[in-house]
């Protein structure tokens, strides 16, 4: 924390997440020195009228002028509420000169996940996506660096799926990933924390969704 000479108060830094990739509207925020905050609203198709009320609503008492960083669920997803969210933090972050995180909700889901198991297994998670076709990724969880992406997220058919787990040699924990997830917003602001602690201040542009397929209509 930096320090203001004149009073010798803490400038207090938070980081700010917004998850907008399912029916639920999910946003966290904390310093990470003891005042954290999270809540998710399903808001299905009002997201788009009321993101913005919500947000400001939320970071209160806290500021934009306070956010140090910002993480955003990138997707897999929804198409629309994935963009929403998406131009959201960038246009905050390009305002505010400040970095963005984009995190994978399947990588938020196994850190959220992990925190269930005694055991290291890998998280595999299996989404349902468009078209009969599903997403796919598996991750390794350790709690001081994060999750480490073993296969990326990838769309495929079942079957491809099916094989992928197959032929792992290793054992893992086979997650199923609702339709629901804005509850994960907290483990995408601790992923996005986690790379800011080793130095990482991506910026805004470089913040980009990861859609996997090319939308339908009414998604």
């Amino acid at each position: 924390m930096n320090s203001n000479p004149q009073d010798g108060t803490s400038v207090k830094k938070y980081g700010l997440a917004l998850h907008t990739a399912s029916r639920e509207l999910g946003l966290a925020i904390s310093n990470f020195a003891g005042d954290s905050r999270c809540q998710t609203w399903n808001l299905d198709r009002d997201l788009a009228t009321h993101l913005h009320q919500y947000l400001v609503e939320f970071i209160g008492p806290q500021t934009l002028a306070d956010l140090a960083f910002i993480a955003v669920a990138k997707g897999p997803g929804g198409f629309t509420g994935t963009r929403m969210g998406m131009v959201t933090a960038r246009t905050l972050a390009q305002q505010l000169d400040i970095p963005v995180f984009a995190v994978s909700t399947l990588a938020a889901v196994a850190c959220s996940s992990s925190k269930k198991f005694i055991s290291n297994q890998d998280m595999a998670l299996q989404m349902p996506a468009q078209r009969g076709q599903l997403f796919g990724a598996l991750y390794s969880v350790n709690k001081d660096f994060g999750v480490t992406e073993v296969f990326t997220d990838t769309v495929m058919t079942p079957e491809s799926w099916h094989e992928k787990l197959e032929s792992l040699e290793s054992a893992y924990q086979l997650i199923e990933v609702g339709s629901e997830l804005g509850w994960s917003v907290s483990s995408v602001l601790e992923l996005a924390y986690l790379e800011w602690k080793q130095g990482s201040r991506p910026d805004w542009s470089d913040a980009l969704p990861f859609y996997g397929q090319h939308p339908v209509k009414g998604h």
